[in-house]
């Protein structure tokens, strides 16, 4: 019969206390400075980007459309991204319509029935009779289109 037990005891011990099979008193040392090292120790590789753009949004585009952007993305010496993220940076949203522009469009249509109303009128009746009333409601008129195209 064999001595197992004997012989995997020795084998134990007569392992080098640094080896990694080994229950040495190396593996039990670990101080916090070396664990701290290894944490600083450079990796290699591609160095980590500052700006991490983790979220896409799809976009479907004509081959029209396609064109035009890649062709401007030359022009600009920039990949079609790239010049995709700087065209949404800069720009500008126009809102839609609010409620305040309608009222304002609904009174200006208002004021346009009238005024072919009046021109109707004119034609029938002479243009000299309603002359003053057509001019103060196409000057009404203008001042709204200027106070909207102001806001």
């Amino acid at each position: 019969m064999c001595n197992c037990e004997a012989i995997t005891s020795a084998a134990r011990g007569s392992l080098p206390s640094g080896s990694r099979w080994s229950l040495g008193e190396k593996s039990k040392d670990k101080t916090m400075n070396e664990v701290a090292d290894k944490t600083i120790k450079n990796k290699g590789g591609r160095p980590e980007l500052k700006i991490k753009r983790n979220t896409s949004i799809n976009v479907r585009l004509t081959s029209l459309e396609r064109v035009l952007i890649e062709g401007k993305a030359r022009q600009a010496q920039l990949s079609p991204t790239d010049w995709f993220r700087k065209a949404a940076k800069k720009a500008k949203v126009h809102p839609r319509i609010t409620p305040e522009d309608m009222k304002v469009l609904h009174i200006l249509a208002g004021m346009a029935n009238n005024l072919n109303q009046l021109t109707k009128l004119s034609h029938t009746y002479g243009l000299l009779r309603f002359a003053k009333d057509c001019q103060e409601l196409i000057e009404r008129i203008n001042g709204i289109f200027n106070q909207f195209k102001g806001e």
